[in-house]
């Protein structure tokens, strides 16, 4: 669908027809979490978390804060999306056109041009998935993997590879508690590598419009962020060494 031009696309989470298996219901709450817009419907069943147990619960809570701390990220994607119809999930093959590894790949995508997400869709959580060129980070435990290369690995149902691409700036929201708001409010910038580039992040409002802009440049020197459109304090992390700082106008990271 998304190679077919569609700027949008979703499921429902645990298949519409009939009553999912938990498992599956809560590998399916991963990916529909991490998709466009998430959707629990069924034809016959409830697709309420806490009829699939505790844990689905508990997986689904998980993933509903990520998705909600990561608004300002999606939504600007989402806003990239209607203006100029580039998906915001994306096919490894429309992000990477140049490395014919990823013309077949059909069991991960991008989310918007920074995330990589590979859904688990084994029982035993093994999932295999390919890692372009670079050094990614995973967003759920910090580690790094440097690509290209193929990965091997084995999942609890409250994860999945979620990996952040090198050089992303990944606006990162303070509220946790719903997926809309005023993402201005507390407002992080989480810079990932490399260790020089210069870089332009937006933060969307409601209407998709840009409601601030900020310019990342990261030299020997560390990390310094230019605000534009706003003077309210935001912070930024270097997520590579930890090191933090906050303020408005100009925060200098060493």
């Amino acid at each position: 669908l998304s190679l077919s031009g569609f700027g949008f696309w979703s499921h429902d989470i645990g298949g519409f027809e009939g009553t999912p298996d938990p498992a599956v219901f809560k590998r399916w709450l991963a990916f529909g979490l991490l998709s466009s817009h998430s959707r629990l419907h069924g034809n016959v069943s409830y697709r309420v978390p806490w009829e699939f147990g505790e844990e689905a619960v508990d997986v689904a809570r998980r993933f509903t804060l990520l998705k909600h701390r990561l608004m300002p990220y999606l939504y600007g994607v989402a806003a990239e999306a209607h203006r100029t119809g580039v998906p915001m999930m994306r096919p490894m093959l429309a992000e990477f056109p140049g490395d014919p590894a990823t013309r077949t790949l059909d069991r991960q995508y991008m989310l918007g041009p920074d995330l990589l997400v590979a859904p688990v869709f084994t029982e035993d959580g093994e999932v295999e998935y390919y890692v372009p060129e670079g050094t990614w980070t995973s967003l759920l435990t910090g580690e790094s993997v440097t690509g290209p290369a193929w990965r091997q690995e084995t999942h609890g149902f409250d994860s999945l590879p979620l990996l952040v691409r090198d050089g992303a700036v990944l606006p990162w929201g303070a509220d946790d508690q719903r997926p809309d708001g005023d993402w201005l409010d507390g407002l992080t910038l989480r810079v990932f590598g490399p260790s020089t580039g210069e870089r332009t992040v937006t933060v969307p409002d409601l209407t998709g419009a840009t409601a601030a802009s900020f310019q990342v440049v990261r030299d020997a020197a560390g990390v310094r962020v230019t605000a534009e459109g706003t003077d309210r304090p935001y912070r930024v992390t270097a997520e590579d060494s930890g090191a933090a700082g906050e303020g408005a106008g100009t925060v200098t990271v060493a």
